[in-house]
């Protein structure tokens, strides 16, 4: 896409999520940027692009994917090559922003290392960062520069319409989340209710859920959260729904990390129905339950891509509902 005299969109993609990139520049009607990418002998990534960028409108789209750490590095060399070859303008889009959650210390000594994030991509050279559903808002205060919050609420809201027949429930995992829940159903029609649980603080990813707040009882709930890493939060949610009479219980996170037992978990979970995006790569053995669903977030990113390179509101493609 291109203004003549006026701006040039470039969109390069990392290695982590390539199909998700290219879908975007599909609906953009742009073709994807060339990328030279290589390993020395000691594991350093190297990057050149293989086309003039100077004076150009540039968007790097990097899932920060396992193996979280060196698809972080390389978004952060791809920006830095860009501010190099004098682009005048580079947005980091991040489908799946890496430490989100460690966005404040809940312990003495412990870092907040989403800050170090933000200061990171800034340091690299990127002018502007779109993410999605991160896991606070607050994240976005963390740098000084222009932070779009995109949201698949209007993905997963328009998927889940008659859906359903009968009483819906969109209920939280966690405290946390109740305003999120309260957005979904604010869109559905539908009650909320949210989950009192403990997180054990010697270990990561180890949770117990132990009472429900609203009413669930013969009603069809839908748990709603930004990511599903182990799935031992919302398995044990859906359990403890189940047990205080729910009549079913689906799940839907924007992202899909899945580590370790997740996969497992989920296919032994009584879920009618788990939802995800392709924010992030879906393993194979993902991809074989029989139940999930993934929807595409292409459209909301390119969406956001065109509203930043042109200027305008990206705040309009979601009707408010992205802060």
């Amino acid at each position: 896409m291109q203004r003549p005299g006026l701006k040039r969109m470039l969109v390069f993609s990392g290695s982590a999520n390539v199909e998700l990139a290219e879908e975007v520049c599909k609906l953009l009607d742009v073709e994807l940027g060339g990328v030279e990418r290589s390993r020395f002998a000691d594991g350093e990534i190297y990057i050149r692009f293989t086309e003039s960028v100077r004076g150009a409108d540039c968007f790097v789209i990097q899932s920060h994917s396992k193996p979280i750490n060196e698809h972080i590095m390389e978004q952060l060399i791809m920006i830095d090559a860009l501010k190099r070859a004098s682009a005048k303008r580079i947005t980091a889009v991040v489908p799946f922003y890496g430490y989100a959650r460690q966005d404040k210390k809940g312990r003495p000594r412990e870092p907040i290392t989403a800050r170090m994030m933000g200061d990171l991509f800034i340091a690299a050279g990127a002018d502007r960062i779109a993410a999605v559903d991160l896991h606070t808002g607050q994240v976005q205060g963390f740098i000084d520069a222009p932070f779009d919050s995109l949201t698949a609420l209007p993905l997963f809201t328009d998927y889940l319409k008659n859906k359903e027949d009968g009483p819906l429930t969109v209920v939280s995992p966690d405290s946390g989340g109740v305003k999120r829940a309260t957005r979904f159903a604010h869109h559905l029609n539908a009650e909320v209710a949210f989950i009192y649980k403990r997180r054990r603080t010697d270990a990561r990813n180890q949770v117990t859920a132990s009472h429900v707040v609203g009413d669930v009882k013969d009603r069809h709930c839908i748990i709603v959260d930004d990511i599903i890493d182990t799935a031992g939060t919302v398995v044990a949610g859906a359990e403890l729904l189940l047990a205080r009479g729910a009549a079913s219980v689906k799940v839907l996170a924007t992202h899909g990390v899945l580590s370790g037992p997740a996969t497992e978990r989920l296919r032994s979970a009584a879920f009618s129905e788990i939802v995800i995006t392709n924010t992030l790569p879906v393993s194979a053995e993902a991809l074989s339950l029989p139940n999930l669903t993934v929807l595409s977030i292409a459209p909301i990113v390119a969406g956001t891509i065109e509203a930043i390179f042109n200027d305008s509101s990206v705040s309009e493609i979601f009707k408010g509902e992205n802060t």
